[in-house]
């Protein structure tokens, strides 16, 4: 059975948007040939520019094209594309027709705009959770997901967001054994749940020359001190008190959840790489005990760490001929 992945662009696009699900549709090809039918839509055909400037070729798209699956690029021309209305009478009319429709980024705006997000559960790009959400409150946007399925109808997170939506769309469709075959041969992490939050949380606070950078790195390395207010106010150099308003002004986070998550990410780590067992990796974080970090984990990810160490076995039950993929963060 073949399958016609339609993928839909517009002046603006995110190339990767459209590049990373392609390539994974093709690599799956590579491990069931026929699997997969690649086509690239434009309401107009021909050439068409990304952000870029790089363009991809296009087919005019029509009403009658038989359509499995229509994935809608997100990127900086979303805007003008969901107040085309040709774009979204389109959209509307294939998603219907089509078995299932899914977008990478920003271009869930172009699905919301076309009314098919209503009362769903939906994803975006982070940057554009905000915007989103005030632009379309009939939607159930989770900003802090890497991608969501309501029905039929799939969004992801930002650009690289886009291969796991697609690993998911094939497992969905091939099984996970496939999909892993695919996250082996595009050297990705198999796989970040969709749960997972879509930033790091390192990074996410690392704000370069911020009032806190110093002291940030000083976590990361001292996970099994204590890491209270006054201590990390003394660091600081400054009264506790004024240093709890300075934190959460500038990090948007009071400091205690900071050295929270900073401490989860380190766990989450420990366990992918399989070389401790909970109760240690608790330990050498400074949860203290296995069920603290558990508590930690389902406020933050939603899962308790047995979720990270299971995918790390299944991950090493891959035969040993295979390249091991490496986990990749979402910025």
């Amino acid at each position: 059975m073949t399958r016609c992945i339609a993928l839909l662009v517009y002046p603006g696009f995110q190339l990767l948007d459209a590049a990373g699900p392609l390539s994974a549709f093709e690599a799956a090809n590579g491990v069931i040939p026929g699997s997969y039918q690649l086509e690239a839509l434009s309401l107009t055909g021909g050439p068409v520019a990304s952000s870029s400037g790089i363009q991809l070729l296009t087919r005019a798209a029509a009403a009658s094209d038989a359509i499995d699956t229509l994935l809608v690029a997100g990127g900086d021309g979303v805007d003008a594309a969901s107040a085309d209305p040709a774009a979204l009478a389109f959209i509307g009319a294939a998603c219907t027709a089509a078995r299932r429709a899914a977008s990478v980024c920003s271009g869930a705006w172009l699905l919301a705009a076309a009314g098919l997000l209503d009362g769903r559960r939906a994803t975006t790009h982070w940057r554009r959770s905000p915007a989103f959400a005030r632009r379309f409150p009939q939607v159930s946007l989770d900003a802090d997901r890497i991608y969501i399925r309501d029905g039929k109808f799939w969004t992801s997170a930002g650009i690289t967001a886009g291969i796991d939506l697609s690993l998911a769309l094939i497992a969905d469709d091939l099984g996970d054994s496939v999909a892993r075959q695919v996250a082996r041969q595009l050297v990705v992490y198999y796989r970040r749940p969709g749960g997972q939050s879509q930033f790091s949380e390192i990074a996410g606070m690392q704000v370069a020359g911020g009032t806190f950078t110093d002291l940030l790195d000083y976590v990361r390395h001292n996970l099994q001190a204590r890491l209270d207010v006054d201590e990390l106010a003394a660091r600081a150099c400054m009264s506790p008190r004024h240093f709890a308003r300075r934190f959460k002004a500038e990090m948007g986070v009071t400091p205690a959840r900071a050295v929270e998550r900073l401490r989860v990410e380190a766990a989450a780590a420990a366990l992918e790489s399989g070389s401790a067992s909970v109760q240690a990796v608790a330990r050498s974080c400074g949860f203290g005990d296995a069920e603290r970090m558990r508590r930690a984990f389902l406020r933050i990810h939603g899962v308790p760490p047995s979720a990270r160490r299971r995918g790390r076995v299944e991950e090493d039950q891959t035969p040993a001929s295979a390249p091991r993929s490496s986990p990749i963060t979402e910025l």
